[in-house]
């Protein structure tokens, strides 16, 4: 029998391919969100149900109810920009305790979205580099906005369900995510005051998928956080020099150069088994654009 997992943020674009990736790769996937989204309802091998993550009992009833093995947690506003601060913080740390403190209730291992935006490099209010390069996951998180704010919340709400629960949680601080044939960040290499808040870093939706679905295999206790980005960065040029560019410097602690991506993945690597193989080079010309289905 197949291990089953509750997916939740089904209206966002990167959850259906994460969860045509877990179909494919054998899971019995239920998908959740607010109403029912074009395009999850209509895959025979993925359940649906909708429900209101915000509501705490609806939240607690919906996981008992499914009894996942799994629990993944995605966005609540997939587009954090586009609303009030206090919606996307409120709705983002609401979501984050009721999903997994009943995942946690429940016995699931559990993986969600935190992100890259935690450690508050893209909305300071003063463009400054990162203290040392490659961003670790031990590198400082100052976050001055409501969604990265919410995002560190999220991962000491992550910290206290492992704790009281005794389940492993993983934290994903993904980069910019990209879409086979529809990576956006291409389109802003030329403007590199618009890519300095992560470092022109990104990662392909289906490393990242990849990287999901191996963060509920491994082999850890508690809860870790986890960055999952590309190998590379996204310009044409050595990242040293758009560095010195953007900054007026270079960290002084700076193992990174030319197409090195500036975010470390090797937490991941080596705990999770995981590695990128996606890179802009190929996947930003590739014409098959569709999740993966059965």
């Amino acid at each position: 029998m197949a291990d089953s997992v509750l997916v939740t943020g089904g209206s966002d674009r990167a959850v259906r391919w994460l969860t045509g990736h877990l179909d494919v790769g054998g899971w019995d996937v239920t998908c959740v969100a607010l109403s029912c989204p074009d395009g999850v309802d209509a895959r025979d091998c993925v359940a649906f149900r909708a429900a209101d993550l915000t509501d705490q009992s609806e939240t607690a009833e919906l996981v008992r109810s499914v009894d996942p093995d799994a629990v993944i947690h995605w966005t609540a506003l997939p587009s954090p920009e586009r609303h009030a601060g206090m919606r996307v913080f409120e709705n983002e740390v609401t979501s984050a305790y009721n999903v997994l403190t009943a995942a946690g209730r429940n016995d699931a291992r559990i993986a969600w979205a935190s992100s890259e935006s935690a450690y508050g490099l893209s909305c300071s209010a003063e463009r400054t580099p990162p203290e040392y390069l490659p961003v670790d996951e031990e590198h400082p998180r100052r976050p001055e906005d409501p969604h990265g704010t919410a995002k560190v919340v999220g991962e000491e709400i992550a910290g206290m369900v492992a704790r009281r629960h005794d389940v492993p949680v993983a934290s994903l601080r993904s980069s910019w995510v990209q879409y086979p044939g529809d990576y956006d960040c291409r389109d802003v290499r030329g403007d590199l005051a618009a890519g300095a808040g992560n470092c022109w870093s990104y990662v392909d939706v289906r490393d990242l998928a990849s990287a999901v679905e191996r963060s509920l295999a491994g082999d850890f206790d508690g809860h870790e956080p986890y960055l999952v980005a590309a190998a590379d960065n996204y310009l044409d040029r050595p990242i040293e020099q758009a560095l010195r560019k953007t900054f007026d410097q270079v960290p002084e602690e700076c193992a990174v150069s030319g197409d090195d991506s500036a975010l470390s993945t090797a937490k991941a690597r080596s705990t999770l088994d995981w590695r990128p193989v996606h890179s802009w080079r190929d996947a930003a010309k590739e014409t098959d654009v569709t999740p993966p289905t059965e």
